[in-house]
């Protein structure tokens, strides 16, 4: 209650509710101030943290720098790149003009058969797309190299960073090793970023293409816009297309249907999963992986291939157990791996610009005959599996060929080596020896001696000006006396070959022997008569093959056809063949009686063939370095040489020991159902020797000057030799 009429204020207890007026009194405009009660009943507000305050100030501050600068260096970054791929997308050609990019054609060799036996330079099979190759073939290309292929626009950042993880983790550099690249980019690099081979900047193709797979951070920055804008300009299956023809897969295969071809014989659009994936797996390392090299390993690769194909699903599991029990195998004629040294032959003595210097494809008819090369190859191994002690380093080199040249077979070495290797039937120039002697006798019986006729096996010494004395001696340091040449020849003996030189003079034996085909420098002392000069296999084997037909010339030769693949008309025919006279028919026919007796009952008995006659000639050098054995049925004409690379001395090695095995393993296996042919040689009417009483006559050598050699006794027909020579270089006749 209250009163109102006294004017006392409010009762006391109205003041606990002033708090609560207060704020609508203060809202009804009082201007009172708001009670301080009111103040602290109201929730107080955190004091921030300084240093917070400024570490939270200073991170903003960054990051609206980073972004500032951030956004503007992509854009500029993005206009770069923007500016190199259409820079590049310009400039790439039409698909069809990087297909074969070869700088250099390749050659083609096939055998007397028609058959290819060995390829040579960069082949190309011809262009294949992504559309013809062979679905297993596509799909183990794109397994392998580019799971993402159909989804990246040229570059695979999730690869690349992979590939440098993996890089890390082994130890190497971030570039170095895996690269990440996607069949794009290494499409790129086959395309060497658009840079064309020019021998200014590069000495060679090999050169050229080690420089554009190299890596490094600079080529990798140009790589991408390159592969960017190949997206940008060809379809998906054009860039396959372009990898197709122009990768590498080892043994100078250039493209997939090259690779097909060599390997397997067959098209890129034929190949089968195994095939496939052996094709695919060797872009990893052609040359290690190439099944020429080791099959065992291509076919690993492959099975690795195929469990990728599985994984990805282009291939079952049934497919994939198939392929596996089944492996790719090579063809047959990369099988053989046959005539490799024949080839490289062949490849230096045509015309560069035929063969190793070639813009086109060639293809080369030669005369090699796969079953005769099968015969040497075989024989050669097993005489040294069989004969030869185990850990020896000799090697030994084989020529067949027929009596007009056309080499048939050649072995250069005992193992089979890479194009290009050190071939010893063609590049090995040695002594020749006692091979060397059947030139001396065919000059002798040219001038009309008899294989009838007699000569001394007695000591003889030379006087030869600016040398002094010479004295030479036989292999087995004895002497015979009186014998024929017959003899002298099948035992090989040195004294009376140099007594024959000498008295038909060295001019007519040089002669007769660079006729014959000896190319090389002849010794021009009297030591020529025993072989001091050098020669190489081919030479000496083409130098008998005259012999064989009949005393005329030969060039061997390997080439009967070359021309540009795909065309009818031959650049170059038959590279050599029978050339001129060197010596009559009948001194040919009686020296081959005399060669006929070495393998008879002389020094290369060891050759003689079970029911076939043969002729022949062993050869051993100074200190056993060389040992020679070339001889000759009526089909063909075999040399067989044997040595060190180094020159080191044989132990125990002569011309009739090892030399004239090989020879006679080659032969049988050539001759095997061959008819029987009779050596085209006459037998000469035997001689009487002249009278025990004779004595030795000296007088000087007419044609060399040297001091003093002694006489041989005089021929059937009773002119001095020396009077004979003399005759014969003025053209007087007999008569």
């Amino acid at each position: 209650m209250s009163g109102t009429g006294n004017g006392n204020g409010p009762l006391k207890a109205d003041r606990r509710y002033a708090a609560q007026r207060a704020p609508s009194q203060s809202s009804g405009g009082s201007g009172r101030r708001p009670a301080k009660t009111a103040n602290r009943a109201s929730p107080r507000r955190p004091r921030r943290n300084p240093i917070m305050a400024l570490l939270v100030g200073f991170v903003r501050l960054i990051w609206r720098m980073i972004w500032g600068i951030g956004w503007r260096v992509g854009f500029v970054f993005a206009m770069i790149l923007g500016g190199a791929v259409l820079y590049f997308y310009v400039q790439l050609p039409p698909v069809d003009d990087l297909l074969d990019g070869r700088a250099r054609g390749s050659v083609t060799m096939l055998d007397r058969n028609d058959k290819v036996f060995a390829w040579r330079g960069e082949t190309f099979g011809g262009q294949i797309t992504a559309d013809t190759v062979s679905p297993d073939l596509l799909h183990a290309v794109v397994a392998t190299e580019d799971k993402r292929f159909y989804s990246h626009f040229g570059i695979s950042p999730r690869g690349i960073a992979s590939a440098i993880r993996i890089n890390l983790s082994e130890g190497r550099g971030p570039l170095s090793g895996n690269g990440g690249s996607t069949i794009t980019q290494q499409v790129a690099k086959l395309l060497c970023l658009g840079t064309p081979y020019n021998t200014t900047d590069w000495k060679s193709e090999a050169a050229y293409e080690e420089d554009c797979r190299s890596g490094g951070i600079l080529r990798k920055l140009k790589e991408i816009p390159y592969a960017m804008a190949m997206e940008a300009k060809y379809s998906k299956a054009e860039i396959l297309t372009i990898y197709f023809n122009r990768a590498y897969l080892g043994a100078g295969a250039r493209g997939f249907e090259a690779a097909a071809q060599r390997y397997f014989g067959k098209s890129a659009n034929e190949v089968g999963p195994a095939e496939a994936a052996m094709l695919a797996g060797l872009l990893k390392a052609p040359s290690k992986y190439a099944p020429t090299n080791s099959l065992k390993r291509a076919q690993d690769r492959g099975a690795v291939v195929l469990g990728l194909m599985e994984e990805q699903g282009y291939l079952t599991p049934a497919q994939v157990d198939d392929a596996k029990a089944n492996p790719a195998r090579l063809s047959a004629a990369a099988e053989t791996k046959s005539g490799g040294f024949f080839a490289d032959w062949v490849m230096d003595s045509a015309p560069a610009f035929l063969t190793s210097e070639t813009t086109e494809d060639v293809v080369v008819r030669s005369t090699l005959d796969p079953a005769l090369q099968k015969a040497a190859e075989q024989a050669l191994t097993y005489v040294f599996e069989n004969k030869v002690s185990d850990g020896s380093t000799a090697q030994a080199a084989i020529v067949v060929m027929s009596a007009d040249g056309a080499v048939r077979a050649m072995v250069g070495g005992r193992q089979t080596e890479a194009p290009g290797s050190f071939n010893r039937a063609t590049q090995a120039k040695r002594q020749t020896g006692s091979a060397f002697k059947p030139f001396v006798y065919a000059a002798a019986l040219d001038l009309g001696y008899s294989p009838a006729d007699y000569v001394e096996d007695t000591p003889l010494t030379i006087n030869i000006p600016g040398s002094g004395p010479w004295t030479p001696e036989n292999y087995d340091r004895t002497f015979k006396g009186m014998m024929t040449l017959t003899q002298a020849l099948e035992e090989s003996r040195n004294i009376p070959a140099v007594r024959i030189s000498e008295a038909v003079g060295r001019e007519a034996v040089r002669a007769v022997a660079n006729n014959f085909g000896i190319q090389s420098d002849l010794a021009a002392g009297p030591a020529l008569a025993l072989g001091a000069s050098e020669s190489t296999l081919l030479e000496m084997t083409g130098a008998y093959a005259g012999i064989l037909n009949g005393g005329s010339s030969v060039t061997p030769y390997g080439v009967n056809d070359l021309r540009v693949k795909g065309d009818d008309e031959s650049l170059m025919g038959v590279s050599g063949g029978i050339g001129e006279r060197v010596i009559s028919e009948q001194a040919a026919r009686y020296l081959t009686y005399m060669m006929a007796q070495v393998v008879q009952s002389g020094t290369g008995a060891r050759a003689k063939l079970d029911g076939r006659e043969a002729a022949g000639k062993t050869g051993t050098t100074t200190a056993g370095r060389d040992a020679w054995f070339i001889g000759f049925t009526a089909d063909y004409v075999t040399g067989v040489w044997m040595g060190y690379d180094d020159n080191t001395p044989l132990k125990g090695v002569t011309g009739g020991g090892l030399p004239a095995e090989i020879w006679h393993e080659v032969m049988v296996r050539v001759e095997d159902g061959l008819p029987v042919t009779p050596l085209p040689m006459d037998v000469p009417e035997p001689k009487l020797p002249p009278g025990a009483d004779v004595q030795p006559e000296y007088q000087p050598d007419a044609l060399s000057g040297d001091v003093l050699i002694e006489r041989m006794p005089a021929p059937q027909d009773n002119i001095d030799p020396v009077e004979r020579v003399l005759r014969n270089l003025l053209g007087i006749s007999d008569n």
